[in-house]
């Protein structure tokens, strides 16, 4: 399940470059399940054709609104339309919906939706210098009291370019999600440490982070502020880059001293052991001895010192697994999830899901597994 199965979205299009983006965005929502219906503005045409809409979506591209009254039939009361996306939407675009103004396709479909009071998402796409003006900032102010999503630009190169598909698609999952996870601060460590051996090698896991990724994606959906401490970068959420165990240690009790965390989730392979590291390169050729030393336990540290003692989930691998996972339980932890070592790197594998009166063996993908989890925590 995607959270977007037989969910309609009406896909806005107006008169920026970035509607070149549009086909490839209409693909990926389908692909999630959902139907899509586009609707072009005048401007828009002039950029890409109609035509490659319709082909992407396999519907008839909306370019004016006729006898049919298609804003009715999609956005009004009780029409077929479950979100109204705009993407890209220029800042003339954002001025009008802002004051009520429909002249286009696209700004009548707004006005419909926005009456209604259903879902609408704009993802702004013009020049930086456009995007500080007052007006449109004020205007973004206005749709966002009114409850409309904007979903941030990147701002490179001198322009507010239109979000990432795949921020975008999040954007929309997450206001078709219900917001169960709304006013939520989710803390997640994800991926690999490194430690260093010297000034050219280091120490460190195959852990790839793709289960952090899938944790933290889905707390997204679900509407939480989400943390993740790591040293990758996703989307849609507060990244905090680090390298070793030291600093994502720092990095996890510092967020948990500055704010109440409802939830952590210890989804990295963190380093057990630090060596000690040599100065400049050891030399190659001959046998070298590393002395390695423990370092101290971080879940530990959270269940018992967290302020507010978030809700915790961890992750266990090894021989000892299962013994281990019921001292964790034992420390504070709500659920321990137990996987092998040929699960990272992978998409899927086979998990043992624990808690204090519970015990369930399950084999999917690691997406299934974090929406799995995430149904136990709410």
């Amino acid at each position: 399940m995607t959270g977007l199965e037989g969910k309609c979205i009406v896909l806005g299009v107006t008169g920026s470059i970035a509607a070149t983006e549009v086909v490839r965005l209409s693909h990926q929502l389908i692909r999630e399940g959902a139907v899509v219906q586009g609707v072009m503005s005048l401007a828009a045409c002039g950029i890409i054709s109609p035509d490659a809409l319709t082909y992407a979506t396999g519907r008839e591209t909306i370019t004016r609104c006729t006898g049919r009254v298609e804003h009715v039939e999609y956005c009004g009361e009780g029409g077929k339309a479950d979100l109204f996306l705009i993407a890209p939407c220029t800042a003339n675009t954002i001025g009008k919906v802002a004051c009520g103004i429909d002249d286009t396709p696209v700004t009548t479909f707004a006005t419909t939706a926005v009456g209604r009071g259903m879902p609408v998402l704009i993802a702004p796409a013009m020049h930086e210098s456009m995007y500080r003006h007052p007006a449109v900032k004020e205007n973004l102010d206005t749709l966002m009291r009114w409850g409309i999503q904007v979903i941030p630009p990147a701002i490179e190169e001198g322009r507010a370019k239109i979000a990432g598909i795949e921020e975008i698609v999040l954007h929309v999952k997450r206001a078709l999600a219900g917001w169960p996870l709304a006013g939520k601060q989710v803390l997640i460590t994800s991926g690999a440490c490194r430690e260093p051996v010297d000034d050219v090698r280091v120490l460190t896991t195959r852990s790839t982070g793709m289960m952090g990724k899938a944790l933290a994606l889905e707390a997204f959906r679900l509407g939480a502020e989400v943390t993740v401490v790591h040293r990758d970068r996703f989307p849609c959420v507060k990244n905090i880059t680090i390298s070793t165990a030291d600093e994502m240690r720092k990095a996890v009790l510092d967020e948990c001293a500055r704010e109440t965390v409802d939830y952590y989730l210890s989804a990295a392979a963190i380093s057990d052991f630090a060596p000690d590291t040599v100065t400049g390169k050891i030399p190659s050729g001959k046998p070298v001895t590393l002395h390695l030393h423990p370092l101290p336990k971080l879940l530990t540290q959270v269940c018992k010192d967290g302020k507010g003692h978030p809700v915790t989930i961890a992750f266990k691998m090894g021989d000892d697994g299962e013994a281990k996972a019921r001292s964790i339980l034992g420390e504070g932890a709500m659920v321990v999830v137990l996987n092998s070592p040929d699960v990272m790197g992978s998409t899927s594998g086979d998990f043992v899901i624990l808690s204090r009166d519970h015990r369930e063996e399950i084999r999917c993908t690691k997406e299934e597994l974090a929406g799995e989890l995430w149904k136990r925590l709410l």
